[in-house]
């Protein structure tokens, strides 16, 4: 279906209409935000080896990326401020131009198994400081750039999504004759001459054993 075939006909304009079929957090919901890294976030992070960044422009454009790397590998540098590594990729840089147009930035930690997330909220900048950058590195290869993240909120995130989706159950994980073909995807949608799904599976394997670090 191509793009203006669908229109959404009802659609909810304003908060007080929503509020009139969702509802209203609880007092626990309301009060479980606090404004800084106190040490139930800092032992999360230290045992997340995944999350999710949500950053977007000046004109309000979103991206989420996902970050990863051995558990702990995003540095609390006080209760106020954190440091993400920014591992060598494929030099899109989309979430770091992003940062540079607008400083907002969303993290949600994952630990696999486990139901809850925490999300931090706050404000990014590209850090080049050598001095951090050196405590982030791994096999003798530091950052480039760290992403600074000066957290504003932090709050932990209950595991419905988690049960209803049940990612952590390997008893719904897809067959992996099933899963979908990430070389495949990349070559149809690139459509550029010579670059085949087997060229660019050979290219990710490349990249995957060589170019973590």
């Amino acid at each position: 279906m191509g793009r203006g075939e669908l229109e959404f006909n009802e659609t909810i304009e304003t908060e007080e209409e929503l509020r009139t079929i969702i509802g209203f957090p609880s007092e626990l919901v309301k009060n479980k935000v606090i404004t800084f890294l106190d040490q139930h976030c800092v032992d999360f992070i230290s045992k997340s080896p995944f999350l999710a960044m949500a950053t977007s422009d000046d004109a309000g454009f979103c991206d989420v990326s996902p970050r990863g790397d051995v558990p702990g590998f995003v540095h609390v540098l006080d209760e106020h401020h954190l440091i993400i590594p920014e591992r060598p990729g494929n030099k899109r840089i989309d979430s770091m131009r992003n940062i540079l147009a607008n400083s907002r930035i969303g993290l949600v930690f994952l630990i696999p198994g486990f139901g809850e997330t925490l999300r931090v909220n706050g404000s990014a900048c590209l850090v080049k400081e050598e001095i951090l950058l050196a405590q982030l590195a791994v096999k003798g290869k530091k950052p480039l750039i760290g992403i600074g993240v000066e957290v504003e909120e932090c709050y932990i995130h209950c595991a419905k999504a988690f049960k209803r989706s049940g990612l952590w159950d390997p008893n719904s994980w897809i067959e992996k004759e099933k899963l979908p073909a990430a070389a495949k995807i990349i070559a149809d949608h690139a459509n550029l001459p010579g670059m085949s799904a087997d060229s660019i599976s050979k290219r990710l394997q490349e990249g995957y054993e060589k170019r973590l670090y």
